[in-house]
């Protein structure tokens, strides 16, 4: 029996940093480096995953691990007003 190989595509996940810049919502995937915007979160996410998904068929890269996103507080003093 003969395998049948198809041409779909492997999904991988990948991390969207999301911020509000200016005018608009930045969008950054840091695994690969692409960045993008729009005028909503849902509009710079969609144009994120498009930039990504061109990037990534003319410079395909190995499989990438899932990171661990989290928080962490540093204190420090506020400059004193006099």
């Amino acid at each position: 029996m003969t395998a049948i190989l198809t041409n779909h595509p492997i999904a991988q996940t990948f991390t969207a940093i999301l911020y509000w810049e200016e005018d608009v919502y930045v969008a950054e995937c840091p695994e690969v480096g692409t960045a993008s915007q729009g005028n909503t979160v849902e509009e710079a996410l969609a144009n994120l995953q498009e930039a990504t998904e061109l990037y990534l068929e003319e410079f395909p890269m190995p499989t990438v691990t899932r990171r661990l996103i989290t928080t962490f507080e540093v204190p420090y003093a506020q400059a004193a007003k006099g």
